[in-house]
């Protein structure tokens, strides 16, 4: 048997012209793990993609086990042993977890009872807490994921493709996810990784192939790579030594007025008299594990979610207690919240760039009776492509032409055109490279320059550290920890979020 078992050769895929990867020429082995980095627009996912049966090629041809072959969709490519985990989860939302996970694969009768145990088996073997008989609608991202990590599993594909699998899960989750991988490859599998989390790529990958503006410059042993060579091959640049500031080493932003409190808030079990402040001019960092309820605190602040009608607690905005109803109602108070997750919250994929940063002017209550043209959308649409760099074929672009971390860069100009005074960004680099972290970061440290209120919720340590004029750790529903950033460390932070 051949030891390459996927092989594209001079592989070309456009889009009207404008090719996403151009003569790639790209091997994956048996039993292999091989990442595939490269910034946000640099033809990574789109490659996989072509092997999952999204897309034909363009031109050149890809060869699964030494066969020509051209997947006409992802249920053709899962015949022939390809399976891919999706960076935005492909689940159906109305549907519980045992039922996703046996899409497609349903026998003539069912007993749902039987689906869920082999369900709850699946999930154990894999170590994934998530609860069979839950609906997909009420699970949280890191959760979705791991469903999606486990339907690829049980289709027992001999070919995975992993996206960005990690960018949602804890830490213990990501060892779980680790541990399935070098099983798998014990067992024979082939994997495609794909991540912009370097050290993982550096820790899991046999070899790694680095992709920048669609062409292949470097394919290599992952024992031949450092953090600082990829990242030269990814960017075709050198980048600061590092990447994330580190706590003591600068000093934070004096605050200035509150301008907003959350006083004994309560929702369920989710929040529990949770109180906390936030001021003008600074940057602060919400840190805490899954389940620790930092998303849905701001969430309450921003009127996405209710707090509880009895002993709710109160929300001060300026110092007058305030209750959204609605989030236009916080948008038009000048409350901006940027969701985690964008495909499901943050964007109108079918829509234009224009079009979804258009939406976001809507949402701040513009006056009814004047007339915004597109011609003046499409401006609006110019301007923040450029002050947020968002990279794109054309400027009239669908979102979803768009790669994940310019996807992201849309979502945060929806809320910026609003000129908020308070910016909630839920893990804002999620997802995103390494060039463009750095841009994300400077458009939050420019906006707390300006005497904005930036509320930075993350699940990375390092990018709290970086970014954060104070520190706020979340746990079972509180904010149990408070602390300035020239006193924060890794070791206090992590300490106060599980002890």
């Amino acid at each position: 048997m051949s030891e390459t078992i996927v092989e594209f050769r001079n592989a070309t895929k456009a889009f009207r012209d404008v090719p996403a990867f151009q003569n790639v020429n790209f091997t994956l082995r048996r039993g292999e793990v091989h990442a595939l980095l490269g910034e946000n627009g640099a033809g990574k996912s789109t490659l996989t993609k072509v092997l999952a049966g999204l897309y034909p090629l363009t031109s050149g041809e890809m060869l699964v086990e030494g066969t020509p072959r051209s997947f006409g969709s992802p249920a053709e490519a899962l015949s022939h042993g390809v399976a891919m985990v999706f960076q935005e989860t492909n689940l159906i939302p109305s549907m519980t977890v045992a039922q996703n996970l046996f899409l497609g694969e349903e026998k003539f009768f069912n007993r749902l009872r039987g689906i869920n145990i082999k369900a709850q088996q699946q999930l154990q073997r894999l170590s994934f807490h998530v609860e069979p008989t839950a609906l997909v609608s009420s699970l949280g991202a890191a959760k979705k994921q791991m469903v999606e990590i486990a339907r690829a599993v049980q289709r027992q594909a001999r070919i995975f493709v992993f996206d960005e699998p990690t960018a949602t899960l804890t830490p213990e989750e990501k060892q779980h996810f680790f541990a399935l991988v070098e099983r798998l490859k014990r067992e024979g599998h082939s994997i495609i990784f794909i991540s912009h989390a370097l050290e993982e790529a550096l820790a899991l990958a046999d070899r790694i192939s680095i992709l920048r503006d669609g062409a292949l410059v470097v394919t290599d042993d992952a024992a031949n790579f450092s953090r600082d060579r990829i990242i030269q091959a990814m960017v075709g640049r050198q980048l600061k030594d590092e990447l994330y500031g580190t706590a003591g080493a600068r000093k934070g932003r004096p605050a200035g007025a509150k301008v907003l409190a959350l006083e004994n808030v309560s929702m369920g079990k989710a929040v529990r008299s949770a109180t906390l402040s936030v001021f003008a001019g600074q940057v602060t960092g919400m840190f805490g594990l899954v389940g620790a309820g930092r998303t849905e605190m701001m969430k309450i602040a921003a009127g996405v979610l209710k707090r509880n009608i009895f002993h709710g607690g109160r929300i001060r905005l300026h110092g007058r207690s305030v209750r959204f109803s609605v989030p236009r109602a916080a948008v038009g108070r000048g409350i901006a919240y940027i969701t985690e997750d964008r495909k499901l919250d943050g964007i109108f994929d079918t829509m234009g760039i224009a079009e979804n940063i258009f939406f976001g002017r809507l949402a701040k209550g513009a006056n009814p009776v004047s007339v915004v043209t597109m011609a003046q959308a499409r401006r609006d649409a110019a301007d923040w492509i450029e002050k947020l760099a968002i990279r794109t074929i054309r400027r009239n672009a669908k979102v979803v032409e768009l790669s994940g971390g310019n996807q992201q860069k849309v979502v945060i100009a929806k809320s910026l055109i609003q000129a908020p005074e308070i910016i909630i960004f839920d893990e804002p680099t999620r997802g995103v490279d390494v060039g463009a972290i750095a841009e994300i970061h400077a458009t939050i440290q420019r906006l707390a320059d300006a005497g904005a209120a930036v509320v930075v919720i993350s699940s990375y340590l390092p990018e709290i550290l970086a970014i954060s004029d104070r520190v706020l750790v979340a746990r079972q529903g509180r904010i149990v920890e408070e602390m300035a950033i020239e006193e924060a460390s890794e070791e206090k932070i992590m300490y106060a979020a599980v002890h």
